[in-house]
């Protein structure tokens, strides 16, 4: 191509990408069908992001998809009669292109390859939602589930429980979820119902309920009923604390954020999310780092056997650390989080055994908090039941981020020169960064980097989904 040409080009592009934005957003609201391109959605994407997703189609086809060539397809799908799902349009365009030339076959193509998600008569029904908590994860879920919201989509958010209740309050709530300084602005508009105490964040009508224990709140006072009670204050991990909110009027199931203690079942979706049933009332969405290591692990063990090892987990300071050195319960914790590396425990690996029983007992862990917001990285030193080597064993995981049942679950980044504030926004729990992996005989170090914050939150919707009977499928299927 000539330098004069790459503008225009471009340009041309651009033009159509700027044509499919709405008709992606009309298919979502319309339809509840959520458009993606190998795996990264498209809904809310602006134009600069679709051109940057369709570039992505190279690490799975080994060429760039041009919009020219997904549109048609995007087009036919406003037409067609779908329940909600997400369609994965770009695995479609590539199958589609290899045996077409032109677009006269995309309706045909797209009624065959969709038809398990032909629309049936029966209508979606709303599943209501609370937030217990308004932390890092509080407002970060809220952030996903107002993203999300429309027709289509069943889980509704319809109140957020926290403590206070003071002057002033509201206003402080509303300019936490606007402004963040890790994950940036909102993206959206948040109104202050003051009157009702209640925040409208794109047309979605949140509740405010001020309590200072789930003994406080009758749901049913709102006109809630059924509810998905989402704990993210990490007070209660057990049955009986959590049990708690059972008792609670208008509430029918409780999910916990963070690792769940005696007979809780501590789920990371995509590993064994087959465990909730349908009588389950109480489950954890365990912690960030189980969530980054364990689908790897998985991935590592079902092809080489993973005989023992240990994760080193080199963490973001938390809320529980102090700014300043002052008292804390904790050893080394009350010592300036922004100021020192902090050695600490963590039960991660050990956590990983109630996701992945078969590794009981084979995994220790320890942990170091660093003065960074947010993005950590765990360091897996395992030995292995087969000898691999480096390419060999990147290949495998590259092949498992693209093309298996855990590529939502496992990303994989070649770069010599990725740091952990590019993975800020991450919506797998982990990366593999492959520039790092040792692999000699049966031992090898893998370098896997998580957003512990946004990465996780994305798994706790998975987790929300699954416990609510509505997690769609994505066609056509892995």
């Amino acid at each position: 191509m000539s330098p004069e040409n790459y503008q225009h080009e471009w340009q041309k592009k651009q033009t159509i990408a700027e044509s499919a934005s709405p008709l992606i957003g009309q298919i979502y609201r319309q339809k509840g069908v959520e458009v993606v391109l190998f795996g990264k959605t498209l809904v809310n994407a602006a134009t600069i992001d679709i051109l940057k997703v369709h570039r992505i189609a190279r690490r799975y086809t080994g060429e760039e998809l041009s919009p020219e060539k997904t549109l048609p397809l995007i087009q036919s799908l406003l037409a067609l009669p779908l329940s909600p799902c997400r369609v994965d349009v770009g695995q479609l365009a590539h199958q589609y292109w290899q045996q077409h030339t032109d677009t006269d076959g995309v309706v045909d193509f797209l009624q065959t390859a969709l038809a398990d998600a032909i629309k049936s008569e029966d209508e979606v029904k709303p599943r209501d939602v609370v937030l217990y908590g308004f932390g890092r994860i509080g407002r970060l879920l809220t952030r996903l589930l107002i993203e999300k919201s429309g027709p289509g989509y069943p889980l509704k958010l319809r109140a957020i429980v926290v403590r206070g209740g003071r002057d002033g309050d509201l206003e402080k709530r509303a300019s936490l979820l606007r402004r963040d300084s890790v994950h940036g602005q909102f993206n959206g508009s948040i109104e202050i119902d003051t009157e009702r105490k209640a925040l409208i964040a794109n047309g979605n009508y949140i509740q405010l309920i001020y309590a200072n224990s789930p003994k406080e709140v009758d749901y049913t006072d709102y006109g809630i009923q059924d509810a998905l009670i989402v704990d993210n204050t990490g007070v209660w991990r057990d049955t009986e604390g959590l049990g708690q909110h059972l008792d609670c009027p208008g509430a029918g199931k409780v999910l916990l954020t963070a690792p769940g203690k005696g007979d809780i079942k501590n789920i990371v979706f995509g590993v064994n999310e087959s465990m909730i049933g349908a009588d389950d009332r109480i489950i954890s969405a365990a912690s960030c780092t189980t969530n980054a290591i364990t689908p790897v692990l998985k991935a590592l063990n079902d092809k080489y056997g993973v005989e023992s090892g240990h994760i080193e987990t080199v963490h973001s300071y938390t809320n529980d650390q102090n700014l300043i050195d002052n008292f804390h319960k904790g050893d080394r914790r009350g010592r300036s989080a922004a100021m020192n590396m902090v050695l600490t425990s963590t039960g991660a690996a050990s956590a990983v055994a109630k996701a992945l029983p078969e590794l009981a007992g084979k995994l220790t862990g320890n942990a170091i908090r660093v003065p960074t917001p947010n993005v950590s990285m765990a360091v897996a030193n395992l030995n292995l039941g087969t000898g691999t080597d480096k390419d060999s064993l990147n290949n495998y995981l590259r092949e498992m981020a693209l093309n298996s049942e855990l590529a939502a679950q496992i990303d994989f980044t070649e770069s010599t020169e990725v740091v952990s504030s590019d993975i800020v926004g991450s919506r797998y729990p982990g990366v593999v960064d492959a520039q790092s992996t040792i692999a000699q005989d049966n031992r090898c170090v893998l370098y896997i980097w998580y957003d512990n914050e946004f990465g996780y939150s994305c798994q706790v919707v998975h987790c929300m989904e699954q416990m609510m009977g509505v997690r769609y499928p994505t066609l056509p299927g892995a």
